[in-house]
């Protein structure tokens, strides 16, 4: 069996490549990307976790955060392509549109 630590320095390293995008990025897709890769970043240490203790708690936590991140990714995308249509751009710059 590999050691955990293995495990939490790969999630760790992950999350902060999403963090660094999400920051940095400046295309709303390349964000959602990286919110994605930060999601996963926490299921692989749940995961791992679970594994180490012997339990399935956090395997059942990891079905519940890939349900909600399915949900967030179909409405996310939806809110984009309507952004799309309307400005012909993605930026994160010009959401300033959808204030009053």
């Amino acid at each position: 069996m590999e050691n955990l630590n293995s495990y939490l320095i790969v999630s760790a390293i992950l999350f902060a490549i999403g963090t660094i995008g999400v920051l940095t990025r400046k295309n709303v897709i390349v964000m959602f990307m990286c919110i994605e890769l930060m999601l996963n970043a926490v299921n692989l240490t749940f995961v791992a976790f679970s594994r180490h203790l012997g339990n399935l708690d956090g395997q059942v936590f990891v079905f519940f955060i890939m349900t909600v991140a399915a949900a967030e990714a179909a409405v996310g995308l939806a809110l984009i392509i309507a952004f799309f249509n309307n400005k012909e751009s993605i930026d994160v710059e010009d959401v300033n549109l959808m204030k009053w």
